[in-house]
């Protein structure tokens, strides 16, 4: 039990479901040892109540959008050295990660790329290759949701849309909850893939990206999918 809450921060909920215990039980064990609370990890809090919603059919409504990452300095950073102990690197040498992602809002399925920008050009071309992965899954995606980012209001990114047949709805401003799934989806890779453990190297965190986006398609259950995966 603890070695799962450590290798995966899950919730009380998606733990009983994995070990068969019941949820309260579990979060007992969780809390004895101190671990009863997400949040002391730097899991984001929302105090404004949630409306959820699921699209009927897969490929109804893809959302897609960007998260910026820190690279990791060779040796590793402050997670391994701790805070003011890490070598000294010039910024220039580490610079940032961007995370570009598209998620199936009724089945959670997921395909995601580390890029090196945000620009409207790699944004168009990441969605042609997210398109043609949905469609070797059997998904035709109808409409795609995104913020209101500089790259999804450009004419390249409307023209990627325009060529794939796909529709495009924005969320309102200032409301990025109305892109939920694909939120969530980043968060779940910040607490179980980038900061899961103490990488020595980008190179070394990228090499598991691979293997954590087949884990999160193939074999990680999801409590509002029934405890299925996105694959199934």
């Amino acid at each position: 039990m603890i070695r799962l809450r450590r290798k995966h921060r899950w919730g009380a909920d998606h733990h009983a479901f994995e070990t068969g215990l019941a949820a309260s039980t579990v979060q007992n064990i969780l809390r004895a040892a101190g671990l009863g609370r997400l949040d002391a990890g730097g899991r984001a809090t929302n105090r404004e109540p949630v409306h959820r919603y699921q699209r009927d059919r897969p490929g109804e409504l893809v959302h897609v959008d960007i998260k910026k990452l820190s690279g990791i300095p060779t040796g590793g950073g402050w997670r391994t050295h701790g805070r003011g102990h890490a070598p000294p690197v010039k910024r220039s040498s580490v610079d940032y990660r961007f995370i570009h992602t598209a998620v199936d809002d009724r089945t959670r399925l997921a395909y995601s790329e580390i890029l090196n920008d945000e620009q409207a050009v790699t944004a168009a071309e990441f969605w042609h290759r997210a398109h043609r992965w949905f469609t070797t899954h059997g998904i035709v995606v109808e409409r795609v949701l995104t913020d209101n980012g500089a790259c999804y209001k450009s004419r390249t990114w409307r023209d990627a849309l325009d060529n794939t047949g796909v529709a495009h709805k924005r969320t309102r401003p200032y409301r990025p909850q109305t892109n939920g799934k694909v939120e969530r989806f980043h968060r779940i890779l910040l607490e179980e893939w980038a900061y899961i453990r103490d990488w020595t190297s980008e190179d070394q965190r990228r090499a598991a990206y691979d293997g954590f986006i087949h884990f999160y398609n193939h074999h990680r259950s999801h409590g509002a999918l029934g405890w299925a995966t996105p694959a199934s």
